[in-house]
């Protein structure tokens, strides 16, 4: 009788075999892609060992996903030596939404490429192959992957760290054991093999015909620019067909809405080339929808109690190394310029300089909390290749906030904040959101400041509230600013798109660097906690942000032209302009009358492209009867309205800051 181990499979205590493989204990269940062991993913093909706590993984999970997908891209890299067998290997990790693999070849690949490389991965993939993991040694390993530079450069990285020396670097060796996972056909010949951490999925079969190669682009070894430029290849794999086509049409409908073409389009912003990348420039209509959501934000911090204030672009640079930034921001901050013989730079946060405001007179708990707040441009040295139009800049204007409080009032601070971020995104229509709360990476203490028994405490506090508050919370670990943790809200938009809108921050540090105090009630010096929040972000990003989830098409009260008139013929422009164009007006609306030469139906084709929410139409009959016609953004329309009840209407819509 072979030997009995037990095993905890899904909470189960189970008695089986020696020698019985993950696969076994899943009875063949096809949807189960990797086994989860003490924590650790790992192969179905293993055999399980004594007292271990063994779960099923699913694509339905992300870990799960991002296996499928890293097994895609090993398939994309056997397709890639099969037509180019000189091509090298760089490396292939899963990302957001898909894969992608670097090779080192000679010629960049075309549209033709991949299609021709589909082809190739879904013959393997019908093929069949199994993975097969097998541990090597570094010797072996060099002799055995001696065609290829780029392995044999990682295998020199191997151990934990190794995503600080090579982007992506992990998947192939980030553990201490070196390890080679071969595509095997099923007369049990190796068909290819890549230096790999693993775990993959049992066999090829399981891509089925979800995956599609979606482009490629040039990339620098290891993300340097110093190091040689290869070829990226980037795919997306899904569990099922249906998946892959849902995620297809969300692509699409994406780029329907891509910020940055109805930027153009609705006149709104643009990129001058003289400026320089990632500085917007807001024309007028975007100035209306900028100068909406300033006015509006203004007015809820005051609102809230908060005091508003004002600071200078740039500061000297002794500035930034009391608060920390310096070195800790360094990257992200502009090179110095010299000013009379002193470094200055362009400010990249406003906390600071709001430091100094709180420095700049003595402070009793009677003047706790503390509210200041600012619409403060600061400037980020964001690197060429992550900017993305509105959403990712080098000017950067927020409306940023720093409270003062003491200790025992923090909770209510970040409950009162959180509660703040919550209503202005619901009046902005981002009503779907999740929380995120970013921690330090214990195992990199230097880029850090502060105490363990500090952060425990802010981290305890942030957590407590966001819990409270209901609404889902995940952990980011190791996402945390230097001086301190953050709640960051996560809104998805009408496409289900996840964006990092608003932050709020608890800072123990800064208050200790800048040695900011108050007189406590028993006459003591108490230094304040500081929590800084921003609830847009940065109002370019939320911009961007809300064109993409209203495709355009604002609520009334945002739209840059809340009602458009538009005549049947010239001789009715006049009581467009004069007698509808007067009532509308005197209730604070924006409204325009199309007088250019089109015909008709063009100006009516012409309004729906511009997106206005409401377009009035006259004809003899209306003007007759005092009243217009409204045609909506759908199509539909509603005749011989009077206009008191079409004024009121309109006003009504952008009050409420209804969507129409």
């Amino acid at each position: 009788m072979p030997a009995q181990i037990t095993v905890h499979v899904a909470g189960s205590e189970r008695s089986v075999d020696a020698g019985t493989t993950y696969a076994d204990l899943f009875e063949g269940d096809r949807a189960v892609l990797v086994a989860r062991v003490d924590g650790e993913l790992r192969d179905l093909h293993l055999e399980a060992g004594d007292g271990e706590a063994v779960e099923p993984v699913t694509a339905a999970e992300q870990d799960g996903l991002e296996v499928l997908r890293h097994s895609a891209a090993h398939v994309l890299a056997q397709a890639v030596q099969q037509l180019r067998p000189d091509a090298r290997l760089g490396i292939g990790p899963p990302v957001r939404d898909g894969f992608y693999y670097d090779f080192d070849v000679d010629e960049p690949f075309t549209p033709e490429d991949l299609k021709a490389l589909e082809k190739a991965m879904q013959r393997i993939v019908n093929e069949g192959q199994t993975f097969r993991r097998r541990e090597v040694s570094d010797a072996d390993a060099q002799v055995e992957l001696s065609g290829e530079p780029y392995k044999i450069e990682l295998i020199g990285l191997k151990g934990g760290g190794a995503d600080d020396a090579a982007e992506g670097a992990a998947v192939e060796v980030g553990g201490s054991q070196l390890t080679i996972y071969d595509n095997v056909r099923r007369d049990g010949s190796v068909a290819w093999g890549d230096l790999c951490r693993g775990p993959h999925v049992p066999s090829t079969k399981v891509l089925g015909n979800a995956f599609k190669l979606m482009r490629s682009a040039a990339a620098y070894w290891r993300g340097s620019e110093k190091n040689p430029q290869l070829q990226r290849v980037y795919g997306t794999a899904w569990p099922s067909k249906d998946e892959l086509k849902a995620y297809l049409d969300r692509l699409a409908e994406a780029e329907k809405r891509d910020h940055r073409r109805l930027g153009a389009e609705l006149d709104l912003f643009s990129f001058p080339e003289v400026l320089g990348a990632g500085l917007p420039v807001f024309h007028p209509k975007g100035g209306v929808v900028k100068r909406e959501m300033e006015d509006y934000v203004r007015q809820r911090h005051i609102e809230e109690g908060f005091s508003y204030v004002g600071s200078p672009h740039i500061s000297r640079e002794e500035l930034f190394y009391t608060s920390g930034h310096l070195p800790y921001y360094a990257d992200g901050m502009f090179p110095p310029m010299d000013v009379d013989g002193q470094n200055y730079r362009l400010k990249a946060m406003n906390c600071p300089i709001h430091n100094l405001i709180y420095r700049s007179r003595g402070r009793s708990y009677r003047d706790l909390p503390m509210r200041l707040f600012e619409f403060g441009t600061v400037y980020r040295d964001e690197k060429s290749g992550v900017l993305s139009g509105l959403t990712r800049v080098r000017m950067i204007t927020q409306d940023d906030s720093h409270s003062y409080v003491t200790k025992e009032d923090a909770p209510g601070e970040v409950r009162h904040l959180l509660d703040f971020v919550l209503s202005l995104l619901r009046d902005f229509g981002l009503d779907d959101y999740y929380l995120e709360l970013s921690t330090r990476d214990d195992s990199k203490p230097d880029k850090f400041i502060g105490s363990d028994e500090q952060w425990d405490e802010a981290t305890r506090i942030l957590e407590d509230v966001a819990t409270a508050s209901g609404l889902e919370l995940v952990p980011d670990p190791g996402g945390a600013a230097y001086y301190g943790p953050k709640i960051s809200v996560q809104a998805r938009d009408a496409i289900g798109r996840t964006w990092q809108m608003s932050t709020i921050q608890y800072d123990f540090n800064q208050p200790e660097r800048f040695g900011l105090e108050y007189q406590a009630a028993d006459g003591s010096r108490q230094q304040p906690v500081m929590i800084h929040s921003a609830k847009f972000g940065s109002i370019e990003r939320f911009v961007g942000v809300l064109v993409e989830h209203y495709a355009g098409a604002f609520p009334p009260w945002l739209s840059p032209v809340q009602a458009l008139g538009i005549p049947v013929a010239d001789e009715f422009a006049p009581y467009l302009e004069d007698v509808v164009g007067e009532a509308l007006r005197a209730e604070g609306l924006r409204y325009e009358v199309d007088t250019s030469d089109d015909r008709f139906p063009k100006k009516i084709r012409t309004a729906s492209k511009s997106k206005v929410p409401f377009v009035l139409i006259a004809g003899e009959d209306d003007r007759s009867a005092g009243a217009v016609s409204f045609r909506f953004r759908d199509g539909s329309q509603k005749n011989g309205v009077p206009l008191d009840e079409a004024v009121a209407e309109i006003a009504a819509a952008v009050r409420d800051k209804r969507q129409v």
